[in-house]
């Protein structure tokens, strides 16, 4: 008896463009949103884009966070709770948006997305990101019901956040690799929809490395229309497989072993170099992800990220203990392993 079921989660309406932050109002409403929104922002998106955002309804509140924290999360909890708010809007980079998803969750409510910068797939997917000590925590929430990104403001963000976001892009080739390994030997539920859609937004980025530029709105085109589509493969696989591998666990734990070094979305770009020559060898594609990292600017190398190549091989050999997902690293590499991928491939 055929028994597979699936529940696929997408956003309804997806904006890109210039200028469309002054038409969040009216994708809200096509998505059947009413009421009374909670706008979830941080200080310089609040100024750029959540004050904007705020002018289009006739009544709303604004909650402010400073950092990203389930303390946070229970603020904007609280303040719905008590402001009796219709649904939820995330105003910002992957902070402000993570803490509302999480929220919104929470509270049952409709969420959306409004992006200030391309920094990561978390605009559009339904996982959210929180750190607590050491450690992030990947949550699962509901991915938001419209998006709305205006390539205008993405253009004017600060270029290492843009390059971030296609750095976690451009993993998603070895994230893949990784998930179709996990399903050849350890029978882990596979998506070949899920997993091309991945695979083809990656080598979108790839390919147009070269024509992604500070300050062209282009550009921010091109990064948004990735993100989205990374998510939305996400949605498809119900869960973070699609574009989270081993790249991903070694960059959870530079966060133990190094916090606040270096950008999450760059810190993965430069473990895919790594890890795509765990899986291909010296003969293999990982020239062309660093090469593509390269050209839009993100760091290549554990120097780069203001990581020591001793922090950079240790996180490599201890990275399979972060989380029962089974990656290239299998049970853990040998430090004579790890030195010669992070070596031949010029990350140390």
């Amino acid at each position: 008896m055929f028994d597979k079921l699936a529940w696929i989660r997408l956003p309804r309406n997806v904006v890109v463009g210039h200028g469309v932050i002054d038409e969040t109002a009216a994708a809200i409403d096509e998505v059947h949103l009413g009421g009374t929104p909670l706008i979830v922002t941080s200080p310089t998106p609040r100024r750029i884009a959540g004050e904007r955002v705020a002018e289009q309804f006739e009544a709303s509140v604004t909650v402010t966070v400073e950092t990203a924290s389930f303390a946070a999360v229970e603020r904007v909890i609280e303040a719905a709770r008590a402001e009796e708010v219709d649904f939820l809007v995330g105003v910002g980079g992957g902070k402000a948006i993570d803490i509302a998803k999480m929220a919104s969750d929470e509270l049952g409510m409709g969420f959306v997305s409004v992006p200030t910068a391309a920094s990561h797939d978390g605009i559009v997917s339904g996982r959210g990101s929180v750190p607590e000590g050491d450690t992030r925590h990947s949550v699962a929430a509901e991915p938001p019901l419209a998006v709305v990104a205006d390539t205008e403001i993405i253009a004017d963000a600060p270029w290492r956040l843009t390059t971030a976001g296609c750095a976690d892009i451009i993993s998603n080739y070895t994230a893949v690799r990784d998930w179709e390994l996990a399903h050849r030997l350890k029978n882990v539920e596979y998506s070949e929809y899920a997993g091309a859609l991945s695979q083809m937004t990656a080598e979108m980025l790839v390919g147009n490395a070269d024509s992604i530029k500070p300050g062209l709105e282009e550009s921010a085109w091109i990064v948004v229309k990735a993100l989205v589509s990374s998510g939305v493969a996400m949605s498809i696989a119900g869960s973070s497989r699609p574009a989270s591998g081993a790249e991903h666990l070694i960059s959870h734990q530079l966060d133990r072993i190094a916090p606040g070094a270096a950008l999450h979305g760059h810190q993965v770009g430069v473990a895919s170099v790594v890890t795509e020559y765990l899986h291909s060898g010296s003969a293999g594609r990982w020239r062309n992800v660093r090469d593509a990292l390269a050209d839009i600017g993100a760091p290549t190398t554990a120097d780069e990220l203001g990581i020591t190549a001793e922090d950079f091989v240790e996180a490599m050999t201890t990275a399979h203990e972060i989380r029962d997902r089974y990656t290239i690293l299998g049970d853990g590499v040998s430090r004579e392993a790890a030195v010669e991928a992070a070596t031949v491939t010029g990350v140390i």
